[in-house]
């Protein structure tokens, strides 16, 4: 457990902050909210009893007084365009790990294509989209490989009852689509394409009781980021129900409502990973409520399996990559329900 460790929580009064100050306080450690909006900092500081530090992205003394003597920071504060760097660069000058939750496709591709090299210099620890677009869709992939050194495809496939987008949802994948333009992204044959069509409606058979669901595929999530950054897959797809896809297309969806004294919404979730290699098909598949709350525990953990040197390696690394994927599924239990299926043939 964290053991009074302080940790930064950099956007902690957002809505994906929130339920990750309230797991690291369950799990022992102290949660120092920083961000930009000092009135918001004082309210939830006062609501838990912490000591908050105003900071901006725009201002890295600032970002320095927020990390100083604490052990980590997590980084939950889009859009990640943004913040990503910065918080990034004071995580080094801090010599501290780094966390984030971005789920942006262009952030997390920045933050690979500019942190690799340095963090392995530096032997420092930098763990992006550790959520639930990019974390858990890398867990189950890694997990779902196996023995497998490679493989030909993978498929990750979303049922979300609904999706309320919250408020930072909404600006990141603003940022994102401002930055690609009429662009669509896709990874096939180890690269990306970019492309001007509509993604194709397919339909996705689910595992029972779920069944069979019309997807929009090719909808391109962080996982198509994380996976072929440490697995050996040319082709890596996701998929997201049409409902979900509609509620979150459509700008008068409301934002998340509570239904427990947790936070948490009703919003169930299905994840379903396919990975196949020549004729064998292995699967692995994860269910549970609320993509927001689910969030907190997953980058709690790594959080914890990180101070305490439980990692196959320093550096930026995807969650299947740093860590044991299965065990760290597992030690998921009470948040999601795992199940990882046995190798099936499909020709």
């Amino acid at each position: 457990m964290g053991s009074g460790q302080m940790v930064t929580v950099f956007g902690a009064y957002g809505h994906t902050g929130r339920f990750v100050v309230a797991e690291l306080a369950a799990r022992g450690f102290i949660p120092v909210p920083s961000g930009r909006n000092a009135q918001a900092l004082e309210e939830l500081a006062d609501e838990h009893g912490l000591d908050a530090r105003v900071a901006s992205v725009e201002d890295p003394a600032s970002l320095d007084r927020a990390l100083a003597g604490t052990a980590a920071v997590i980084n939950c504060a889009g859009p990640f365009a943004s913040t990503a760097g910065p918080v990034i660069e004071a995580a080094l000058r801090a010599g501290i790990p780094y966390l984030d939750v971005a789920a942006e496709l262009e952030a997390n591709l920045d933050t690979f294509a500019h942190y690799s090299k340095r963090a392995r210099h530096a032997g420092a620890v930098i763990i992006p989209a550790m959520a639930f677009f990019g974390g858990l869709g890398d867990l189950l992939a890694t997990a779902a490989m196996g023995d497998w050194t490679e493989a030909d495809e993978a498929h990750i496939a979303y049922a979300l009852s609904s999706w309320r987008p919250t408020a930072g949802t909404r600006l990141s994948g603003a940022v994102s689509r401002e930055r690609r333009g009429a662009n669509r992204l896709r990874y096939r044959g180890g690269q990306w394409e970019h492309r001007t069509d509509a993604p194709p409606t397919l339909e996705w058979n689910f595992p029972d009781p779920m069944g069979p669901r019309p997807v929009i595929g090719e909808f391109t999530m962080a996982d198509v980021v994380t996976v072929p950054q440490h697995l050996s897959i040319s082709n890596v797809t996701t998929y997201m129900t049409t409902e979900a896809v509609r509620d979150i297309a459509n700008p008068h969806t409301p934002a998340p409502t509570a239904t427990d004294k947790s936070g948490r919404s009703d919003q169930t979730f299905l994840v379903d990973v396919v990975v196949r290699s020549g004729g064998s098909e292995r699967r692995a598949t994860a269910s549970g409520r609320d993509i927001y709350a689910v969030t907190a525990p997953l980058v709690t953990e790594t959080l914890e399996r990180v101070l305490t040197g439980r990692i196959k390696t320093p550096g930026l690394a995807c969650a299947g990559e740093i860590f044991d994927a299965s065990d760290f599924l597992h030690a998921l239990a009470p948040h999601i329900a795992l199940d990882l299926h046995p190798q099936k043939r499909t020709a």
